[in-house]
């Protein structure tokens, strides 16, 4: 932007955490892992503009949480958090993806129908300055300075330098449909685009039917990924996800392994009739969305069969939230017991801490 009234001229690439299998002990800052679209918010004197992980604008899909901001935040601020749908039942990520409509009536009547919070948990510069090369420890004093009289939407995520504290969290944040802990170096400055931090998430496994799959985009007769089921109370195969980290040598292997599995699958297939239904109000395999970018989803039904495990990290509603991690067939386990009883559950995180009155939280 030229001219740009802002402290710092957006865009601005975040700063990137890495994967860690266990929570760091050291000098670091940890707080919760938010589920929702990561955010920068560039504030100045009278404009207010929200930014996207990936440099794109949010402000036109968020209206209610513009104006929000730009009333609850000074003038002169850089602000990194999280864009967050909050229920009684923990967070909602599949409302917060329904809000990135291109109507700007659907757009207007989501607003009041699932208004956004805003959790901050970043400064990157206060009062016109910017304060990317202070420490991590200076920031968050600073931002819980600017924010200590913060209403809601506006909120202020929790943070411990304890690690017992970032390792009960853990747990006990999961049932909120939080992703994790993050650990931030406490001398660390702001490096966008470096992962400088480290992120812990949760990490479980499920024995899933595996009751398709779709080919590879590459094509050459090499399976792209396996559709996953589980069986409800109802004893009927809910489709749960997908696995799809594999070579091109074992995506070629696994075509030749399934072939058989594909004789007369669909004739008594319990997704035979989900070809055609409707993907936005029941997402299942082969159904057209807008979040599907037209990317081919036609799938290949499977006789079920086969088993496998998988490594999964938390379920949003009753689907993994993210891609599984294939680790191995279970040719011991007969489909029938791939239910949904055998994932572990954890009670809900009470997130009034952040999102009750006066919508800050401060260090455990």
């Amino acid at each position: 932007m030229v001219g740009t009234p802002y402290p710092i001229e957006p865009p601005v690439e975040p700063m990137l955490a890495k994967l860690a299998d266990a929570v760091p002990d050291g000098p670091f800052l940890y707080e919760p892992k938010w589920d929702g679209f990561r955010a920068l918010v560039f504030r100045g004197a009278d404009e207010l503009f929200i930014q996207s992980r990936d440099l794109r604008p949010l402000d036109r899909y968020f209206p209610e949480l513009h104006d929000a901001l730009l009333r609850g935040l000074p003038a002169g601020c850089v602000v990194d958090g999280e864009i967050v749908i909050a229920t009684p039942d923990g967070l909602d990520f599949d409302a917060l993806q329904m809000r990135l409509h291109p109507a700007a009536s659907r757009v207007a009547r989501l607003a009041k129908e699932t208004p956004t919070s805003f959790v901050a948990f970043d400064l990157l510069a206060a009062g016109g300055r910017d304060l990317r090369g202070e420490p991590q420890h200076a920031r968050r004093a600073a931002l819980e300075r600017m924010l200590d009289q913060a209403v809601p939407p506006l909120h202020l995520t929790p943070a411990t330098t304890d690690q017992a504290t970032a390792v009960e969290w853990l747990a006990r944040f999961e049932g909120a449909g939080l992703d994790g802990v993050v650990a931030k170096p406490r001398e660390g400055r702001y490096e966008p685009g470096k992962r400088t931090m480290f992120k812990v998430k949760h990490a479980r496994t499920a024995d899933c039917v595996v009751a398709g799959f779709r080919w590879h985009k590459s094509g050459g007769g090499t399976v792209g990924s396996l559709l996953l089921g589980l069986y409800d109370d109802d004893r009927v195969l809910q489709h749960v996800g997908v696995t799809s980290a594999f070579t091109m040598a074992r995506r070629k292997q696994l075509a030749e392994e399934l072939a058989p599995l594909r004789a007369d699958a669909l004739d008594d297939h319990p997704w035979r009739d989900w070809a055609g239904a409707a993907a936005e109000s029941r997402r299942m395999p082969g159904a057209q969305s807008r979040w599907s970018a037209g990317k081919d989803l036609s799938w290949e039904p499977l006789r079920i069969e086969r088993v496998c495990e998988v490594k999964y990290d938390h379920l949003q509603g009753t689907r993994f939230r993210h891609a599984t991690i294939f680790l191995r067939w279970r040719p011991d386990k007969p489909p029938a017991e791939c239910r949904y009883d055998q994932l572990e559950v954890t009670p809900a995180f009470e997130l009034a801490k952040v999102f009750g009155a006066g919508g800050t939280a401060r260090r455990a």
